[in-house]
């Protein structure tokens, strides 16, 4: 596969140890962000734009011309920067997978949320089809379905790079987790070894999240196919199904919840907005209490 001239540019958030992505073509100037981040500090319930801000700065220092905030899943750790991005460039879509419908319906009845919130997927601007060849401008973009760490999760193809979300991670920390609702660590499997693990071994990998090798590094996000086929440390190209399912499953029995999951799939199933303000101006949060 030949090096394409796309350029991209990561953008790391310490606090959720995400990767915002921003792919460009040079030439065009025609652009996709990828799993943006809207700040969020659970102690002070206190929302930011300080991520939002830096990236808008990018993208309008580089002249960019932003078509599409893609999502590669419905995040359990961080609130998407969607709507708040969109503020910035109206005319910008939000797109994410068709199976999105599948979380809205489970995470509805979860958070108890009105009747008006329908788990259609219009909240977003664009759904997905798998393997839909997504032009945007110059660019162009294979939509990959990789479920797994959730029902909807998607990488994107672009050139040679594919953008895996919460997949698979940097080969020292190896694979998301499968324990959320509809999950499974079959799924997972499948997705990397019949879909990730096909491409190319000098694909480039871009991953979702980094946790510096358990703070023995710096902050990683790019690795290949082959290296990951070759090093990753819970799943590899000779990985059987059983051995996989066998370690995922027992780990994940013993696995915190993510610190932010409770305020983050509320917001992220219905794209990004945040709950209207109530009659005191207030926006809330619901938080289903386990007793």
């Amino acid at each position: 596969m030949l090096h394409n001239t796309n350029q991209i540019k990561a953008f790391f958030d310490e606090f959720t140890s995400t990767v915002t992505y921003v792919v460009y073509d040079p030439n065009s100037l025609d652009a996709v962000v990828i799993d943006s981040v809207l700040d969020y500090e659970p102690n002070g319930s206190k929302i930011s734009t300080k991520s939002i801000d830096i990236l808008v700065s990018f993208l309008k220092e580089q002249k960019l011309n932003l078509h599409f905030t893609l999502e590669t899943h419905a995040h359990a750790d961080h609130l998407t920067g969607a709507q708040e991005l969109k503020k910035h460039f109206p005319k910008i879509q939000i797109a994410v997978s068709e199976r999105i419908l599948g979380v809205q319906e489970v995470f509805k009845k979860i958070y108890n949320l009105p009747e008006k919130f329908i788990p259609n997927g219009k909240q977003f601007d664009r759904l997905l089809k798998d393997g839909e060849n997504l032009k945007v401008g110059s660019l162009e973009l294979k939509v990959i379905p990789t479920p797994g760490h959730t029902p909807a999760c998607t990488s994107f193809l672009v050139g040679d790079a594919v953008f895996v979300g919460d997949l698979i991670f940097m080969p020292d920390t190896g694979t998301g987790r499968c324990d959320f609702p509809k999950g499974s660590s079959q799924h997972l499997w499948e997705s990397v070894t019949q879909k990730i693990f096909t491409l190319p071994d000098s694909t480039r990998v871009f991953v979702g999240h980094d946790y510096k090798g358990g703070g023995t590094r710096e902050a990683a996000w790019e690795t290949t196919v082959g290296e990951e086929k070759k090093l990753n440390i819970q799943l590899k190209g000779s990985t059987t199904l059983d051995e996989y399912k066998k370690m995922r499953d027992g780990r994940d029995q013993n696995l915190a919840v993510p610190r932010l999951l409770l305020p983050s799939l509320q917001v992220n199933i219905d794209a990004g907005r945040l709950p209207a303000p109530e009659g005191n101006g207030i926006r809330y949060l619901k938080m289903p209490l386990s007793i």
